[in-house]
């Protein structure tokens, strides 16, 4: 009696290891906020602005191409050029690769520009002056958290928003799209990072 029992837990265990790893097969990236990293710690203590730091892990990075990019809306309408900054970069030598990304905003004097990085590779800052607005109310939320999150190829996930306002900011879903337009509606400005990661064997073509 013992011995077909112990088959049967053991092909559901087989059964339920196999989904698990099937599960993770079907993601390219995994994800998460990095808050008080040494970026922001940084930037803070020294008065610059403001960095938001996430953790990047893709596990088949040398057949991923990576684009990060930040959208922005002024008074519910796309602000041109789109997208206001971005940053691709992929096929790593290194089968896995994990670091660092996040989107940073410079404050100097009156000027504001934003600037992308990710392991291993940067973008200049591009500037923001005719964008942002100088009164009202600002603050940057997280779509993710510290908690990993994978991510599909082809997929596009907002990973946070900079918004602003000129008396209040109402919470909202990040990672609800309603909620999102909802948002972009009703505050002044708003800033977008987005990530997506595809399958590819070589760069694409411009």
């Amino acid at each position: 009696m013992f011995f077909p029992v112990f088959v049967l837990v053991l092909l559901i265990l087989i059964s339920f290891l196999g989904g698990c790893s099937s599960d993770r097969s079907n993601k390219i990236a995994y994800i998460s906020a990095n808050e008080n990293s040494r970026y922001q710690t940084t930037f803070s203590e020294l008065n610059l602005g403001l960095v938001r730091d996430y953790r990047l892990m893709l596990p088949s990075a040398d057949k991923s191409w990576v684009k990060i990019w930040v959208e922005g809306y002024r008074d519910g309408e796309k602000v041109e050029p789109s997208p206001l900054a971005e940053l691709s970069y992929g096929l790593s030598p290194e089968k896995v690769s994990e670091g660092s990304m996040g989107i940073g905003i410079i404050h100097t004097g009156e000027r504001r520009y934003v600037f992308l990085y990710a392991p291993g590779v940067s973008m200049g800052p591009m500037e923001l002056d005719a964008f942002l607005i100088d009164s009202g109310i600002s603050g940057w939320e997280y779509a993710v958290d510290s908690e990993r999150i994978g991510l599909e190829p082809g997929e596009t996930v907002v990973l946070g928003a900079h918004r602003q306002g000129e008396q209040s900011l109402r919470m909202y879903d990040l990672q609800d799209e309603d909620s999102i337009d909802d948002m972009i509606e009703e505050d002044k400005t708003v800033l977008l990072l987005k990530i997506r990661v595809d399958e590819q064997e070589e760069p694409p073509r411009a």
